[in-house]
């Protein structure tokens, strides 16, 4: 039986098969520039485990598998504003566009709006995506490695390094961990959303975060919600978070980001 995720990386191939007919690889590199504008990502995430301060990476997305529709007018820019007046330290915007109904336009449009670092969270599975996500102005990319070999992974790190790309590289299990730990890069996202059954477990963060030693930044992700969440994971030495759902669904964004964050006149 074909799960969610094999059912994505399927549209995904099928759709980068059109996508590339439409614009080469070698018609997309000549779109590079020079200029485009590289805001730091991975540094801020080690800055604050090394400092024991919560940073929360504030996802902007309309809808997802799991949850169906979050958002029911979705201006991710309009959203990224109100991020970041509440103190989010970088944005996750998903721009796969069947599951998700993100668009990879979204990427430009908040750059322009916002001066907070942008994730392109999507199912890259080619060098294509990640050119890609240059030009449309990610400064860092989500590398899933549950859809990649170790050959890919390492390929697609040190693609996105000479594009001075920063990635996370996400795993759900001990065996994903071991494979990432060999690639020895510093940033590791534990997804407690196992994506093939969407079944979360906040402990999984919690248990994998054992076998990590200095030299690795961590962040959780997924199925957090409140404080009581942040300080289970600050008890466990976790201060990064990727957070989506939660803060999509607040009436009150600022009110909620205030709270996860552990700031006192939200108490």
């Amino acid at each position: 039986m074909v799960n969610i995720l094999q059912k994505i990386c399927n549209y995904k191939s099928k759709e980068l098969e059109q996508t590339k007919k439409r614009c080469s690889f070698k018609t997309l590199e000549k779109l590079i520039s020079s200029k485009l504008e590289k805001r730091d990502f991975k540094d801020k995430l080690i800055l604050a485990q090394k400092n024991k301060k919560n940073f929360i990476i504030g996802e902007l997305k309309k809808q997802s598998p799991s949850a169906g529709e979050i958002v029911l007018d979705y201006i991710p820019e309009d959203i990224a504003i109100i991020y970041e007046r509440s103190g989010i330290g970088a944005l996750s915007i998903l721009t796969e566009s069947n599951f998700f109904l993100g668009n990879i336009d979204h990427l430009s449009l908040v750059k322009k709006k916002s001066n907070l670092p942008i994730l392109r969270k999507d199912f890259i599975i080619d060098r294509y995506q990640i050119l890609e996500s240059k030009i449309y102005q990610a400064d860092c990319i989500l590398l899933i490695l549950s859809i990649l070999t170790d050959k890919q992974a390492l390929e697609f790190i040190n693609f996105a390094n000479e594009l001075k790309l920063d990635c996370i590289i996400e795993v759900h299990d001990e065996e994903e961990l071991k494979r990432a730990l060999k690639l020895n890069y510093p940033i590791i996202g534990i997804n407690n959303r196992n994506l093939k059954s969407l079944d979360v477990d906040l402990n999984n963060s919690i248990n994998l975060n054992i076998n990590l030693t200095n030299d690795f930044t961590l962040i959780a992700e997924s199925g957090i919600k409140n404080p009581d969440d942040i300080k289970k994971f600050n008890s466990s030495g976790i201060y990064n978070f990727l957070i989506g759902e939660s803060l999509l669904k607040s009436k009150d964004k600022e009110k909620k980001i205030g709270e996860l964050l552990l700031n006192e006149s939200y108490k």
